[in-house]
């Protein structure tokens, strides 16, 4: 049997990461931008934040002697402003250039990762590390801190209250773009861009700077995922290609919430639980080759929705005969 206790904070501090991407691709999706980039975008702001406390942490004599508000302040500006400049440099080539999306997406990707490994090695040889990684556990103890209470509470607390303020943070980004999205008038020009750009800009919506402001905006919640990563889960320990595929990951989890942000917070953390899964399933010392298996489940769960989720829509969207098309067109 799996110990929930142990299971679900982990399975939690695994999802966050895929909260802030996803909620950050769909919040760009919806202004009509599909932004494969996203993968590149949280690498960027996961190794501007290191940069940032990096160089902090270096300009001090004692490491004791770091301010907590500035080793949270540093790595955050300067990953949100490296994420705004990914959403920047996308917008420019896809809406102002008009580029293939999906082009734009992947290099983006590319440079993103090459970018990472780059000034990830640099501050690697900077640091005369013996191992191929830099370790800024001052800084991440201010990031990993869970609220002083949680002890006391046994397994509720731990469950619940045992998670950094970038945890809660996701979740509550999550709420707000849900609640803009559904209930603001922002949120009904950004949809009405997204689904008919051509109509919103004949009701006098300004397509481009929706666009813009929405993948900027997107772009930077998913460079917080990068950030969490680096500075929460995995204790503000850095290497390269450490990252894997969870990017990836969070743009498919958008397609399995139903493009809805409320949806995602329990997505993220069912689907961190199965990427942690095989870590809880006995396969004893001859058969290790299961655990391979094992790894491939949120993945395959992926493929499952990806099918019954394009299955229902050409069923939603099938006429029930050439006669009714014409019919079937004016009531869409």
């Amino acid at each position: 049997m799996i110990n929930l206790v142990a299971f679900i904070p982990r399975a939690v501090v695994q999802g966050i990461p895929l909260l802030f991407g996803s909620t950050g691709e769909i919040m760009t999706e919806k202004s009509g931008n599909l932004n494969l980039g996203i993968p590149g975008v949280m690498y960027v702001g996961a190794i501007s934040g290191v940069m940032g406390s990096f160089f902090y942490e270096q300009s001090l004599s004692d490491a004791s002697k770091i301010n907590g508000f500035l080793a949270i302040l540093i790595p955050l500006v300067c990953c949100l402003l490296a994420s705004l400049c990914m959403g920047l440099l996308y917008c420019f080539l896809t809406v102002t250039l008009r580029a293939n999306q999906n082009v734009t997406g992947l290099a983006m990707t590319t440079f993103g990762v090459g970018f990472g490994n780059f000034f990830g090695g640099s501050l690697i040889k900077l640091s005369g590390s013996d191992v191929p990684s830099i370790a800024l556990s001052a800084t991440s103890s201010y990031f990993s801190k869970s609220l002083p209470f949680a002890g006391k509470l046994g397994w509720f607390g731990k469950i619940f209250f045992s998670y950094g303020f970038l945890a809660y943070a996701a979740i509550i980004i999550a709420l707000i773009c849900a609640y803009v999205l559904k209930h603001t008038r922002v949120g009904l020009h950004l949809r009405a861009v997204g689904e008919n750009p051509g109509t919103a800009d004949a009701a006098g919506i300004s397509v481009t700077r929706y666009k813009y402001v929405a993948t900027c905006v997107g772009c930077m919640i998913a460079g917080l995922g990068g950030l969490y990563y680096v500075m929460d889960y995995a204790c503000g320990v850095w290497s390269n290609d450490a990252f894997g595929d969870r990017g990836w990951l969070a743009i498919a989890l958008v397609i399995f919430t139903i493009w809805r942000p409320v949806v995602s917070i329990f997505s993220s953390i069912f689907f961190g639980g199965l990427y942690i899964l095989y870590l809880y399933i006995p396969t004893g010392m001859d058969h290790m080759e299961f655990q391979e298996l094992y790894k491939m489940i949120p993945y395959v769960v992926t493929l499952v929705v990806l099918v019954l989720t394009s299955m229902r829509n050409k069923r939603e969207n099938q006429p029930p005969s050439s006669l009714g098309q014409s019919y079937f067109r004016e009531e869409r």
